[in-house]
């Protein structure tokens, strides 16, 4: 437990923590060094498809053209997303992985640190293999063919992508050797272009254009010899345009009766709510008023701002729990009361005058009665014209419906017979295409061949390896003085443990003792809390007790005992009579959580102090002895720091007093 208040408590938050922080900069720098030399060294090789614009990316398919297939519109679909599925694809790694194992079966490596590294990874995967087989009999992992599981490293690491925008898509594939790396990515674009191929390809559309072409002109020869003998029948050549001109007749008349039945009901419904307000409208309405502000309110307001300037001038004499401001809160809420209760504005005379709104609402009801009875006999006419012109229009489809039956398969048939005619062609260049395997498919930039190392950077490692370090020993510590319970100085005593902290004690080191005055201005701050006056009248026994052995209890008492001593005070250390005027009695109750003893000793005293050890000494640790002084005797009066130390070296703080000019 220490507080940082300064740049000197965090230089001793530092020499605390030395030696955490050290190990944490030598382990972090030395993992560096090891990964930058130990790592196993990835190579990547690099390729770049274009996907140019052709008959996969800027037309429709053959059959969504003629099928009309609802495709749903997207401003912001990415087609080359879809070309980086199908390279990715499940299929398409299984068969890389195929070839990968059917070339490396006759593998051999050159050079010395290949040939030892295969034979290293030959045995290390021996033994892989030999935990997975045994793994997969206990049933704690599934069962996986070496293909499944070289694809599955392979797709890992295995990297397509592309800018926004772009229409390069950019292949990265990593590897331990820059030549197999290399040879990976160009199996990988040779089977993609022989799967996109196999599965874009429409083979079979040629031979079913054909045959529904044969098909619907034989269609056509039926279709136009009944045709011919229906208009033979019916002595006519064509009544389409008869039943179009009837046809525009009725609709245009139905417009027409619609546009006025809405206009009459509109006309109505405009009457009925015209009756109702007729109804709810003043005969007369306000055309002046005087209104002025509440002299009332404003008398109260006034005495209002009255009451909280006696409430300002009261607060600088009194606190706002007196008595006479307490009654001057009383009196402005109950001013604001009455306040809140008055009305704000006050009317004083007002005009009337006929209302205008009236008289126009009785003209606008004789107008729309006029409307309704003229709209009702324009829709009695067009009742009357669209009888007769579906009368006219049934006597015409009773002859003819055989003949528009025939005409409009005809038509169906003739459209059919162009789009089969016109589709039997693109059929025929796509089938020509596939089998040359032509596609909008570019290799922009082939597998390269990289021999530069992508993973580890050693020498950037090595750079960062100091930096790192020194970060992670500051994390380390930062953690440390989080975890840390141990009580290094007095700042936090009074509120962490609700107790008076007496005075804190330098540590003085080993025998013989060296007295500075900063460890008697100490002693001093301690006598001084004690009650003099109560000492000469009637003695005082003062108990100085701690929570195990070695916390310095003695030495406190000790060093008490001789300044008590020199200021005139008769000073003993043993229990047998009962205190004198002008005596101090120092009861020693070290180890109180495991001597017994010590709560007898406690029980004569008339102050009880608490002796914590600097650096050892933990918070729960005084928190339970305290706890226990509590309970068994209802108090302790302070509690004494003994052993406080410094930790920054005397050099360090007089450089530090020689940059700042205090030296």
């Amino acid at each position: 437990m220490i507080e940082i208040r300064s740049f000197r408590d965090l230089l001793r938050l530092f020499f605390i923590f030395r030696r955490e922080f050290q190990w944490a900069v030598i382990v972090t720098i030395t993992v560096a060094v090891l990964g930058a030399f130990l790592l196993p060294a990835k190579y990547e090789s690099n390729a770049r498809l274009l996907v140019k614009p052709g008959r996969e990316s800027t037309t429709l398919p053959i059959e969504v053209a003629n099928r009309q297939a609802l495709i749903a519109p997207s401003t912001q679909r990415d087609p080359i997303v879809d070309e980086e599925k199908m390279l990715t694809g499940r299929p398409i790694v299984r068969m890389v992985a195929e070839r990968y194992l059917q070339e490396m079966s006759n593998y051999q490596p050159q050079g010395f640190w290949k040939t030892i590294k295969f034979y290293i990874g030959k045995v290390t995967g021996s033994v892989i293999d030999a935990i997975r087989s045994t793994l997969q009999m206990l049933g704690i992992v599934e069962e996986q063919s070496p293909v499944d599981r070289l694809a599955k490293k392979l797709e890992k690491n295995f990297v397509v992508g592309h800018e926004p925008g772009s229409a390069v898509m950019e292949i990265s594939f990593t590897w331990d050797d820059p030549a197999i790396a290399q040879k990976v990515v160009e199996t990988w674009i040779n089977a993609y272009l022989e799967q996109r191929t196999q599965t874009l390809g429409r083979k079979s559309l040629y031979a079913f254009y054909d045959g529904e072409m044969r098909k619907v002109a034989g269609q056509i020869d039926q279709l136009k010899q009944a045709l011919a003998e229906q208009l033979k029948n019916i002595n006519s050549i064509s009544v389409e345009e008869r039943l179009d001109n009837l046809t525009n007749q009725i609709n245009r008349l139905t417009d027409a009766r619609v546009e006025k039945l809405n206009d009459q009901a509109g006309i109505r419904s405009f009457l009925m709510d015209a009756r109702l307000q007729l109804k709810r409208q003043p005969q007369e309405v306000v055309t002046a008023r005087e209104i002025s502000l509440n002299p009332s309110q404003l008398d109260l307001k006034r005495r209002l701002n009255a009451l909280k300037q006696e409430r300002a001038a009261l607060l600088r004499t009194f606190l706002p729990s007196a008595p006479p401001v307490r009654e001057v809160d009383e009196s402005i809420t109950q001013m604001e009361t009455l306040i809140r209760e008055e009305a704000e504005r006050l009317e004083r005379s007002k005009n009337l005058s006929p209302n205008s709104i009236l008289v126009n609402l009785k003209q606008q009801i004789i107008d729309a009665e006029l409307r309704d009875r003229q709209l009702s006999g324009q829709i009695r006419d067009h009742d009357q014209q669209l009888a007769q012109l579906r009368a006219e229009r049934q006597r015409i489809l009773q002859s003819e419906p055989q003949v528009s039956r025939l005409t409009l398969e005809l038509a169906t048939a003739e459209k059919s017979y162009a789009l089969y005619a016109e589709n039997l062609e693109k059929a025929r260049i796509d089938q020509e295409l596939d089998n040359s395997q032509i596609s909008n498919i570019a290799l922009a930039e082939h597998a390269t061949y990289n021999p530069s190392r992508v993973f580890p950077k050693s020498l950037m490692i090595l750079l960062l390896a100091i930096p790192a370090g020194l970060a992670v020993g500051l994390l380390a510590l930062y953690v440390c003085y989080l975890l840390d319970q141990r009580i290094h100085d007095g700042a936090q005593v009074e509120k962490t443990f609700k107790v008076p902290l007496w005075s804190t004690l330098q540590d003085l080191g080993q025998k013989p003792w060296s007295i500075g005055s900063a460890f008697t201005a100490s002693l001093y701050q301690l006598y001084s809390l004690l009650p003099t006056e109560e000492i000469e009248r009637k003695g005082l026994t003062l108990a100085l007790t701690s929570g195990r052995h070695g916390e310095g209890v003695s030495f406190v008492s000790e060093h008490l005992s001789k300044l008590l001593q020199e200021r005139g005070h008769i000073v003993r250390f043993d229990s047998k009579s009962a205190v004198q005027p002008g005596e101090v009695h120092l009861l020693d109750a070290s180890a109180l959580l495991s001597n017994q003893d010590a709560f007898l000793e406690l029980r004569h005293a008339d102050l009880i102090a608490l002796v914590v050890e600097a650096k050892t000494s933990t918070v729960p640790a005084v928190q339970n002895t305290l706890s226990v002084l509590h309970t068994a005797f209802g108090k302790v009066d302070g509690i004494i720091l003994n052993k406080r130390q410094f930790e920054v070296p005397a050099r360090i703080l007089a450089g530090i007093k020689r940059l700042r000019g205090e030296i």
